[in-house]
């Protein structure tokens, strides 16, 4: 077998690159990692639930962005695109950039078959250094599936609530929002119950 060596590129290059791709990929330590398609399930949870969210925001300091969002930790290189974002505050972006969000209070990932693993290990590693970051819920789209995971005071994650029943609710505290997940399932087909 031939060792492939991989050439790292430059978060300038990735930028420049990625603002031009048709698909999406997100990049850290040089190393661009190409994202999958999303589901229609996958889809529909993450409209779902956003639209949940736009609703409660409405009057709220807060504010929420959809997938085409960049993450941006520059500690690490980190850009990620989060299929939910929830900023308290004002959102506050690299300089000169319009697309690299700094100080996310949220994040939500829908999980898919291709990214699950991604989702929860790794990518939520490198998510907890992002100083703001609060809370991170993990949607699945696959089965009736939600976990919330909160910082808490002494900057440790703590596993607050795990719930696969139909009838099951969750709470994004950041926002004081709750959602019912028979509404954030509304619409999806093939679900495992």
């Amino acid at each position: 077998m031939i060792a492939v060596e991989k050439r790292a590129i430059s978060p300038e290059e990735y930028l420049a690159a990625e603002r031009q791709a048709l698909d999406k990929s997100e990049f850290f330590n040089g190393e661009v990692i190409p994202m999958a398609g999303a589901t229609r399930n996958h889809n529909r949870v993450r409209d779902n639930i956003n639209g949940k969210i736009i609703n409660h925001l409405e009057e709220a300091t807060c504010q929420s962005f959809s997938s085409d969002m960049w993450v941006h930790l520059p500690e690490t290189g980190l850009y990620a695109y989060p299929d939910i974002v929830i900023v308290c505050g004002e959102p506050q972006f690299m300089p000169d950039e319009f697309d690299n969000l700094l100080n996310p209070t949220v994040l939500i990932e829908v999980l898919s078959e291709g990214t699950e693993d991604y989702d929860r290990g790794r990518k939520f590693l490198r998510y907890r250094a992002i100083p703001s970051f609060q809370e991170y819920v993990l949607i699945d789209s696959q089965r009736v599936a939600v976990e919330v995971w909160r910082k808490n005071d002494l900057g440790q994650w703590t596993l607050m609530e795990q719930i696969n029943d139909p009838a099951g609710q969750f709470r994004i505290q950041s926002i004081d929002l709750t959602i019912v997940l028979q509404k954030a399932y509304d619409r999806v087909v093939d679900i495992i119950v």
